[in-house]
């Protein structure tokens, strides 16, 4: 995972420790988490690999690179990969097979790169709260190659995703705690909870022996990383090895404690089922009947990300040192945040796109659509922002849960009785109906990313009611209430819903 071995800073740069601390890379070198990862593969230039540069003020001093397939559609989703320890960009793009479903599937993926300068072992500093936390140091850069990759590549904000192994995993599940306004899902696979550790001594105890909180003190740390007012939260793939000894299994039970806190659902499994492999699924629905938290056990598998090569449209990625030859978890953990569904190439499944799907009905918090038949389906999967949120064997489906006064897009593919899903439908969308006041407490830097703000001439000012709110960075923090679509005002006295 995040190799513990704090880096002495400057404002403009990370140094690698030296001296006294030196004892600590020596006792850690045989942990795959902390600093054992072996880098593989070429630099990060080859491969399909292209460095992105002018990503923002960058401060985690990190480095940006991209894959984006051939005629890549307006509006794709974005897919964030992050490598473990000594390895690269490269190494995770050659390895990790998600470069197959970015070709396959139609979407971007960025793979941000850190270096020795950085930390030690070329680790993600997932322990530090300086690098980790939102609007600071490394998760900061990241949120900024975000940004960088909807422009320049024209996604769609609403699919963006995050995945990392070991030390990336670690630095996944920080950023999906601090900036759950930016992802949609996220897949830790071989890591542990958001904010487990703070410092050196508390990254060992997480790995070897993470702390046995409650589900609520668990979730609490996720709230607290969060920003203020925040109810949407992206769902989570959890991955762990029975037989790791570098991240303890139990990371993963203390993981599915937090999300599922987080989500209010509890830790009874709505489901578990096999996969093959070794491999054993348990789901987690939401209220509305939607998985939103995932485990998969793989038995018997060390520390390591799982990968299956082959040609199959469920192999991907190459063996390697932490690449084990198991199972595609890329295929499992694209296919769990929909990346397959609308706007995407068809599924392996001969099925036409059903036709005549529209909106029947909408409230505050729900949406109801219908759709034409079509001959041989024995289901269909609906998809809502390109995200799979519920199966039907009727030509119906009602949406619940949703935010009052916002515009959703579905679209719905028949499945047959193999299980193939066939062609996507065309988009329709629906609004729900009323507005719900909400409160954000952020950086300016960050209400103007969101839109909640804009700058001009170097200040910030609230959207909607044009209220000054001082310089545009990352240090000058407000409350902005959102009293009507579009339109915020100061609330720094108090701000409630």
């Amino acid at each position: 995972m995040g190799q513990p071995h704090p880096p002495h800073r400057s404002p403009k740069l990370r140094r690698p420790v030296g001296g006294v601390r030196r004892w600590i890379t020596a006792a850690a070198g045989a942990l795959a988490l902390t600093c054992g990862l072996v880098a593989g593969g070429p630099p990060a230039s080859a491969g399909g690999l292209t460095q992105v540069t002018g990503f923002g003020s960058n401060p985690g001093n990190l480095s940006m690179y991209a894959y984006v397939p051939d005629a890549l559609p307006a509006g794709a989703p974005l897919v964030v990969a992050l490598h473990g320890c000594t390895q690269s960009a490269a190494d995770y793009y050659a390895n990790s097979g998600w470069p197959k479903f970015a070709d396959s599937y139609g979407f971007a993926l960025v793979l941000p790169q850190t270096s020795s300068a950085n930390n030690a072992n070329s680790c993600f500093n997932w322990f530090e709260p300086g690098d980790s936390a939102r609007g600071q140091g490394e998760a900061l850069s990241i949120r900024q190659m975000v940004d960088k990759a909807l422009t320049q590549y024209g996604g769609d904000a609403r699919r963006v995703y995050v995945t990392g192994l070991s030390a990336g995993a670690g630095m996944t599940a920080n950023l999906l705690a601090a900036y759950p306004d930016v992802f949609a899902g996220g897949s830790v696979d071989s890591g542990l909870p958001a904010s487990c550790a703070t410092s050196v001594s508390t990254a060992y105890t997480c790995m070897y022996s993470p702390p046995d909180k409650t589900p609520a003190q668990w979730g609490a740390l996720v709230r607290s990383a969060a920003p203020a007012g925040t109810t949407s939260w992206p769902r989570v793939a959890i991955w762990q090895g029975t037989a790791d000894t570098t991240v303890k299994p139990a990371n993963a039970t203390e993981l599915r404690d937090q999300w599922t806190d987080v989500w209010g659902i509890g830790q009874t499994p709505t489901r578990t089922k096999g996969l093959g492999a070794g491999t054993t699924l348990t789901e987690y629905d939401d209220a509305s009947g939607h998985p939103a938290v995932q485990v998969y056990s793989v038995s018997g598998m060390p520390h390591g990300l799982a990968v299956d090569p082959g040609s199959g449209p469920d192999q991907c990625g190459a063996t390697g040192t932490y690449y084990l030859d198991t199972i595609c978890s890329s295929y499992h953990t694209a296919r769990f945040w929909g990346l397959d569904g609308p706007g995407q190439e068809p599924g392996p499944g001969s099925l036409p796109a059903p036709t005549g799907l529209a909106v029947t009905s909408t409230t505050g918090t729900t949406v109801s659509l219908g759709w034409n038949a079509v001959a041989g389906a024995t289901s269909y999967q609906v998809h809502r922002g390109g995200t799979r949120v519920g199966t039907t064997t009727s030509t119906a489906y009602t949406d619940t849960g949703l935010a009052t006064g916002t515009a959703y897009g579905y679209t719905v593919a028949a499945v047959d009785g193999a299980g193939a899903v066939g062609a996507v439908s065309a988009a329709v969308t629906a609004t729900t109906s009323g507005f719900t006041p909400t409160c954000h407490t952020s950086s300016n830097y960050d209400h103007t990313v969101a839109g909640r703000a804009y700058q001009s001439g170097g200040s910030t000012y609230a959207t909607g009611s044009g209220q000054a709110m001082g310089l545009w960075n990352t240090f000058t923090t407000h409350t902005l209430r959102q009293t009507a679509p579009g339109y915020y005002v100061v609330a720094d006295s108090g701000c409630s819903v």
